[in-house]
This record gives structure tokens, C-alpha cells and sequence, in this order.
């Protein structure tokens, strides 16, 4: 098994997601699972707007993994946060653990508490 938490952005932004999905790929024995919890993004954004905010496309990061040879084996939505708008100055940045904006809007940030994620699960074919 191989599990990422709120790494793919970073690996976008630096250029190597694909070689990390492909590493993970060829780790794997068949019938191995890549689990993946990221920032998600509303349906429709950009990939530059994805970099510069943090928060991935679902359907973006599903395509890019599957491309290498996984295939989507399930979702929960265990860590969703209908709170988050998605939409600050700063970007995921902004909310919990890291409170980007410092002082600025604190207690409605805190509210919101941390990023609405999307949470899956691949596995690689027998």
C-alpha cells in the first residue's frame, strides 16, 4: 500500500506528479493500493488556478492517476468539509493547520476549520 495526504498539489506545482504516480505504479505488487487524500478544488478549476491555490481538480487527480495504470476502486467522502469555500486570499494556505492571513479573519477561518478533501482509493490490476 501507498497512501499520500495533501501532497499532490506540491508534486503538480514541481512538475513530478506524473513520475510519482508512476513510482507508486511499479512499487505496487497487482492488486496494491494507492490511497490518496488531497485539497479539492470545485469541478471546472484550472490547473494554474490549482497550483496557485492548492486545491486539485477530483476528476483532474482520478484522470492522472489512472493514466498510469490504476484504476479508481472507491471515494469517501470522510474528509469533506462543505464549510470551505474555497476561495481565500492565499489559497488552502489560509485555513487550518497553517493560517496563512495570521490575525486577518481568524475566528471565521477557524470556523470553517481545515480544507474540504477529497479522499481515494486506487488499486493497481491483477
Amino acid at each position: 500500500m501507498v497512501v499520500t495526504f495533501r501532497n499532490i498539489h506540491n508534486w503538480v506545482s514541481a512538475g513530478y506528479a506524473d513520475q510519482v504516480y508512476a513510482a507508486a505504479y511499479k512499487a505496487l505488487k497487482p492488486g496494491g493500493i494507492l490511497g490518496v487524500e488531497e485539497h479539492r478544488a470545485k469541478p471546472g478549476t484550472l490547473l494554474q488556478e490549482s497550483i496557485k491555490t492548492g486545491y486539485m481538480s477530483e476528476d483532474g487527480v482520478i484522470a492522472a492517476v489512472e493514466k498510469v495504470g490504476f484504476k479508481l476502486l472507491d471515494k469517501s467522502e470522510i474528509n469533506a468539509n462543505p464549510k470551505d469555500t474555497k476561495d481565500y486570499v492565499g489559497g488552502v494556505w489560509a485555513l487550518p493547520p497553517t493560517l496563512r492571513q495570521g490575525q486577518k479573519d481568524r475566528q471565521r477561518i477557524l470556523a470553517i476549520g481545515e480544507s474540504d478533501r477529497m479522499t481515494l482509493k486506487f488499486i493497481k490490476p491483477k
